[in-house]
């Protein structure tokens, strides 16, 4: 699968302010075969130290000093590991604590050594009091499952995604083309972005069978409630993590979604998932100012699910509903948010985790909600996701009056196109917001 990340870790690799590389992110998002593959094409060596498969590797960081551990590793692994030649790649990290804290020594003592670690469950152990992290030392990444642009280059269609680059209102896509995209939109929400899921699919061109991938990892993510942590209740996890795509796009209150336990310990549990990178927060802002983070209520948000796919299988959706025309109103739009969301996490920039806003007001009489808030041109833009063709933009326009915005932002099955200060863009051109609102600056 190829994946866009990949000319961050090119850029990674050839800077001289180069630190060891952490690579965040879900299980089953594709870090270690991204990783794996960089270490192939771009280095002499790739050496792969995986705590999971191989826990006798812990033992080679008793000591924190690089001269100590590579002896060691070279050994056990049965390779070379040269700097400037070799990539040390340190999988499922987690499991090995002490080769976290030997990262800031690979920077002091020996930074000509390129060193990526990644870890599925590595939130755990950050967020730990007990562990000490090497702040200043290391330097991040964040993958998420693949975007809708990635999707279009691995199933062969690289000069549409090109074209779509080249997009704006005085180019406009034919409506032939437009139509087309709009159907790979569809299988994109059916398949997601698990690069498993995506691969089957582009291999053998079954629903069936990429219906019973995604059940697969759908309860390979409960299967790990067992790693998260001695005291977790399990059994209570597991029912939350059931019910939550029950509730995607909807205002989260914890009495709705588990009614027998105390708002305090459902709080507990979701943020466990949440380090898990099941589930994704979209926060409420007031958005009257930069940056969003400044006025947020953290007692009101929303959640994405990791990813399309799986989410419309929780949901038991109808493959044949979500390839029709009307597809986008399955659920009440929740898919059509979802991807959105998506699609605005997978192009973020890579150093920084994503986070996602939204606004609501719930004045008596006068009552609105922006899907999104998003951050363009140092000016905060209202983003509304219409599921169907037609739709009123009552909320939208709320926003911009009470706002004093110049612009809102409309994303639906509609062509592009701008009227009355309202940007509509396509689901497909999620990926082209920054330069079409630029374009309009």
């Amino acid at each position: 699968m190829k994946r866009q990340i990949y000319k961050h870790l090119l850029d990674w690799k050839a800077s001289g302010q180069r630190l060891p590389l952490i690579l965040r992110g879900a299980r089953q998002v594709g870090k270690s075969h991204i990783v794996e593959m960089f270490g192939k094409n771009e280095f002499q060596h790739c050496a792969v130290a995986n705590f999971e498969l191989q826990p006798e590797l812990r033992e080679c960081f008793s000591r924190l000093d690089p001269k100590d551990i590579l002896p060691k590793l070279e050994l056990y692994l049965r390779t070379d590991i040269t700097p400037g030649l070799t990539l040390l790649f340190l999988d499922e990290i987690q499991y090995c604590p002490r080769a976290l804290l030997a990262l800031r020594y690979f920077k002091e003592k020996l930074p000509e050594l390129h060193v990526i670690a990644a870890g599925s469950l590595l939130e755990f152990i950050l967020r730990s009091r007990d562990f000490s992290f090497p702040v200043g030392r290391v330097q991040f990444a964040y993958m998420y499952p693949m975007s809708f642009n990635e999707y279009l280059l691995n199933n062969g269609e690289q000069r549409l995604g090109e074209f779509l680059t080249t997009v704006s209102l005085d180019n406009p896509v034919p409506d032939s083309i437009h139509q087309l995209t709009l159907q790979y939109v569809r299988e994109y929400m059916l398949l997601g972005g698990m690069p498993a899921v995506v691969n089957q699919y582009i291999q053998e061109k079954s629903f069936i069978k990429v219906q019973a991938l995604q059940s697969s990892l759908l309860q390979s993510y409960e299967n790990d409630f067992g790693k998260y942590g001695e005291k977790i209740n399990i059994n209570a996890l597991r029912t939350l993590y059931r019910q939550l795509p029950y509730h995607i796009g909807e205002q989260i209150k914890y009495a709705n979604v588990m009614p027998d336990l105390r708002a305090e310990e459902v709080k507990k549990l979701l943020n466990q998932l949440e380090w898990a990178g099941i589930v994704s927060r979209i926060s409420h802002s007031q958005a009257s100012g930069i940056p969003l983070d400044a006025l947020v209520n953290e007692k009101i948000f929303k959640l994405l699910f990791l990813d399309v796919g799986l989410l419309q299988r929780a949901n038991q959706v109808d493959p044949i509903a979500l390839l029709s025309a009307d597809m986008m109103q399955i659920n009440a739009g929740m898919l059509a948010e979802q991807f959105v969301g998506q699609e605005l996490l997978a192009y973020h920039p890579y150093f920084e985790a994503g986070k996602l806003y939204f606004w609501k007001r719930d004045k008596s009489g006068s009552q609105a909600e922006i899907d999104f808030v998003g951050i363009y041109n140092n000016k905060i833009i209202p983003i509304e996701v219409k599921a169907g063709k037609t739709g009123r933009l009552k909320s939208l326009h709320l926003f911009m009056q009470e706002k004093d915005s110049q612009i809102g932002l409309r994303i639906s099955q509609e062509n592009l196109n701008f009227e009355n200060n309202i940007l509509t863009v396509p689901f497909y051109l999620v990926s082209e917001l920054p330069r079409l609102l630029k374009d309009l600056a």
